[in-house]
């Protein structure tokens, strides 16, 4: 069995459990919403879709965070309200969900020194006096660059042998990494960040398992919150998944996700910088591309040059709902990896659309 029908195989048994029917919707030429009855998706065409190229250069390892300006960063960080702040970041713990059902590792934390520990062993020579009287805790840790909040760096996924903007894995991956497009390039990323609660306005806790979002759905959510997107903009969507982050199975379970008119909304139409969400893989299962099976992803990735974001924990901005807010996060500079863990924080904007809505 080749490595292509291995991956498949075995995303299909970790997440895919039904399949659903999804609503769409009608773009016209103009790129106006025709709101249409809930219906079954209609076939996408084979993919004959190539990588794109940088409108900032043939060096261009960044793609759409080259969006990001320091006259962008200035604006958003002086609209920042002060008072509350949101943690939009997981708990990492032996555990959680992960994908170990294609082969990839658990996460894994491990005592290197304990208090009685350093007694016994003295591992620097200081005598168990001074061991007994000063403790020392060391602990190491081993995980997948796709778990937890992460975001994932422009050579993630490619297409015919290459990623964003035609680099070649023949000519730019090593034993050690990518030298191009690793995450070590993604700067510090200070920008309005917006979140679409899909759940909120379809009135439900969760979507359903599977639930491919249209483009409709978030053209919904945005009118019921009042909320309108921007260029530059760091987009979240919320599908409630993050419920059942405690419980691994439950959440890795056939998630619901994005579908690609969802995905060229965002970016083609409303110029997001970064797409993300709650959930384990931003887009949804089983694919509708017949010849690529993660088409949301290499669509993102290696034809858009737009970074995303996973496992985003956005229940506390729901709750509250805080719709725009300045989002900063700094991601973990992994050298030639194809992504990084993140720490991201929402600070509330004044003059803000809070609590809109009327959705409960």
């Amino acid at each position: 069995m080749n490595r292509q029908n291995y991956i498949r195989g075995t995303m299909a048994r970790a997440i895919l459990t039904a399949t659903t029917l999804m609503s769409t919707s009608v773009v016209s030429a103009a790129g106006a919403v025709t709101h249409t009855t809930a219906q079954p998706d209609l076939p996408q065409p084979v993919s004959v879709h190539t990588v794109g190229k940088s409108p900032w250069g043939p060096d261009d390892e960044i793609g759409r965070l080259n969006l990001m300006t320091a006259a962008s960063q200035q604006v958003i960080l002086s609209r920042i309200a002060g008072g509350a702040s949101y943690d939009l970041s997981v708990e990492y713990f032996i555990g959680m969900p992960s994908w170990q059902a294609a082969g990839d590792p658990h996460y894994r934390i491990w005592m290197t020194h304990t208090p009685h520990g350093t007694v016994i062993d003295d591992p620097l020579g200081v005598g168990e006096t001074m061991n007994e009287h000063v403790s020392y805790t060391g602990a190491a840790i081993s995980l997948y660059t796709h778990m937890g909040t992460h975001i994932d760096a422009l050579n993630h996924f490619g297409l015919n042998g290459k990623i964003w903007n035609g680099f070649r894995a023949e000519e730019h991956l090593g034993d050690r990494g990518w030298t191009v497009a690793g995450a070590e390039n993604i700067p510090p990323i200070i920008a309005r960040g917006v979140l679409i609660d899909v759940a909120r306005a379809m009135g439900v806790d969760m979507l359903p398992a599977g639930y491919r979002v249209t483009r409709d759905d978030l053209v919904d959510a945005l009118d019921k919150q009042g909320t309108t997107l921007e260029q530059g903009d760091v987009v979240l969507i919320r599908t409630g998944r993050m419920q059942d982050y405690k419980d691994a199975s439950s959440y890795m379970a056939n998630p619901p996700g994005m579908g690609m008119a969802a995905a060229r909304f965002l970016v083609e139409e409303s110029g997001a910088m970064i797409v993300g969400a709650d959930n384990l893989s931003f887009e949804a299962f089983p694919s509708e591309v017949e010849n690529n099976y993660v088409p949301v992803h290499s669509y993102l990735l290696a034809e858009q040059g737009a970074p995303i974001m996973e496992l985003v924990f956005l229940d506390e901005l729901a709750r509250d709902k805080v719709y725009e807010f300045a989002f900063i996060g700094g991601s973990l500079k992994l050298r030639g990896a194809d992504a990084a863990p993140i720490r991201p924080i929402a600070l509330p904007l004044s003059g803000a659309r809070e609590n809109e809505g009327g959705e409960s």
